[in-house]
């Protein structure tokens, strides 16, 4: 059972925007018949790319006009006899910007002798990975290592040099080939060698734009931009431009993103920021230390690979098996560190800006208005001291793992989650908290006292876990759904799940709960969706 979508989930059909003027006969494209217009064409996105709380787009007339009107022209011009020499008059006005770009643009979007290239560095980017392919296959074959070895070191060598001096090549090839041009409604980015691509980013459906410096990228004074649009499943990059221009070139989009002229948006400058908490690094160690994700993993390995050798006396399967569960201790304790070391939080006029990392440092901005939940995890050993850990779900992610503040007390969690859903008072979405009823240990026996469902004017809440326990709050605004479901057990104990989907095509559960209160909620929440949509904030930063 499912309720009722809220206006504007559904399927759109396009339809004129109404401040546009009919478009003149004599313009129309060819083929098009009297009254009518061209096919509508949206550069950037494709159809039904929008998310929650995006509004209706608008076709826009691109270079394909100019295109049309230039061939109109040649085409009126054939066949005409040659105009009578006559004397020297007033010079002719200039071809517009528009023109030029139509008459000089090349497949990729970008016109002829313009655009701007990525830092020197570039090339060397991924000039390691045939090297690294290479390695692999020699360790996983001792043949072809004993092979390798009998070549002598001269020839290794120069074999080595070969394949890195083939990499540094096609790396530079593939860099000058490489540009990218900022218009006044777009960024546009082509790449590619052998196979073409072409990136055509609209500045009003940019939803973050981070920055990231890996350990040499500082070195070598270079940074990466990230960018996620509305309707694109991967992120597009800039990788890698000098720190001074990545931080430049980040303000300037976000500042045409926000409606500044494009005149006056290179001169904006990046919106100054005030910080509202930062990290301390013993709290950081001593909270991951206390987590026992990774820790906890030490101890089974340790057994895991002598029975792993003893039972298969292969190195490839033991290697095989340990690195995945290495990696997750790495990342769960000294990985962690490092990543989220020197964590800030601060907010600016385009949201709120993340800082953080050791060797890697990123720079990440999450407009509040593209938060489609948020989650409050509180681990077993953290409630003692009052921790929390904040983690947000947005249209589009882009920053490091969703999260808001890896670590923080009670009180300052509320004060953070406040600055991105002021109306929501953080106690009282956490008190409306009703357990399930107690018929759920049939169900799930013990688990069940973590399951819990609450709701307020503002938000949707749902809890889970006992040993690690979390609040997952939705703002009305941004449920797109509402449903229901029962197995037959849970059906024959008159329990069913409640799930409300957001704007980040991810879904909330709250599990176990009464099926005749479940059935008055699902019909209330979708007058709660309708009503939050009206007095919703807009969607975009800076406004």
């Amino acid at each position: 059972m499912s309720a009722d979508r809220p206006p504007g989930s559904g399927d759109h059909e396009a339809v004129p925007h109404p401040d546009t003027p009919p478009r003149p006969a004599s313009d129309a494209a060819p083929g098009t018949p009297p009254g009518g217009t061209g096919p509508a064409r949206e550069n950037g996105a494709a159809p039904g790319s929008d998310r929650a709380g995006e509004g209706e787009p608008t076709a826009t007339a691109g270079p394909t006009d100019a295109h049309a009107d230039a061939h109109a022209d040649a085409d009126s011009a054939v066949g005409a006899d040659p105009a009578p020499a006559v004397a020297p008059g007033p010079e002719l006005p200039l071809a517009s910007a528009a023109e030029v770009e139509a008459r000089t643009a090349e497949p990729g979007g970008i016109p002829a002798g313009l655009g701007k290239r990525l830092h020197p560095v570039t090339p060397w980017r991924r000039a390691w990975a045939p090297l690294a392919g290479l390695g692999a296959l020699l360790v996983q074959d001792p043949e072809r290592m004993r092979a390798a070895a009998e070549l002598g070191v001269t020839w290794v060598l120069v074999i080595l040099a070969t394949v890195l001096a083939l990499a540094a090549l096609y790396g530079w090839l593939s860099w000058r080939v490489t540009r990218y041009l900022v218009t006044d409604t777009e960024l546009r980015i082509r790449t590619g060698l052998l196979f073409r691509r072409s990136a055509h980013l609209r500045l009003d459906r940019i939803q973050s734009i981070d920055v990231t410096r890996p350990l040499l990228a500082r070195a070598l004074g270079v940074a990466k931009l990230k960018m996620d649009v509305v309707g694109s499943g991967d992120n597009d990059e800039l990788a890698f431009l000098g720190e001074a221009e990545a931080r430049k070139l980040r303000a300037e989009l976000l500042a045409r993103a926000a409606g500044i002229s494009p005149d006056a948006a290179p001169e904006a400058g990046e919106a100054p920021a005030t910080e509202l908490y930062r990290v301390d690094g013993r709290t950081l160690a001593t909270a991951l230390a206390l987590l026992g994700t990774g820790w906890g993993l030490v101890l089974p390995l340790a057994l895991l690979i002598p029975l792993m050798w003893w039972g298969t006396a292969s190195i490839f399967i033991t290697i095989a098996v340990a690195v995945p569960i290495l990696a997750t201790i790495w990342r769960s304790t000294v990985g962690g560190f490092l990543t989220q070391y020197g964590w800030t939080v601060a907010e600016s006029a385009d949201g709120l800006r993340l800082d953080h990392g050791l060797l890697q440092r990123d720079h990440a901005t999450v407009p509040p208005g593209r938060v489609q939940s948020v989650r409050i995890v509180e681990p077993l050993l953290w409630r003692r001291r009052g921790w929390a850990r904040v983690e947000l779900e947005v249209a589009g992610g882009g920053h490091e793992a969703g999260l808001l503040v890896p670590v923080a007390d009670r009180p300052m969690c509320a004060a953070l989650i406040g600055r991105i859903l002021p109306e929501v008072d953080i106690d009282a979405a956490i008190a409306s908290v009703r357990p399930s009823p107690a018929r759920a240990r049939w169900a799930v026996p013990v688990w069940h006292k973590g399951y819990g469902h609450g709701v307020t004017d503002t938000v949707f809440v749902a809890r889970r876990g006992r040993l690690s326990r979390t609040h997952t709050l939705v703002p009305h605004a941004k449920v797109q759904s509402a449903r229901i479901t029962q197995g037959p057990w849970t059906h024959r104990l008159r329990l069913t799940d409640i799930h409300v989907e957001h704007g980040a095509n991810g879904s909330v559960v709250a599990r176990l709960q009464d099926a005749e209160r479940a059935m008055t909620e699902l019909g209330a929440q979708a007058d709660r969706s309708r009503l939050g949509r009206r007095a919703a904030r807009p969607e975009r930063w800076l406004t």
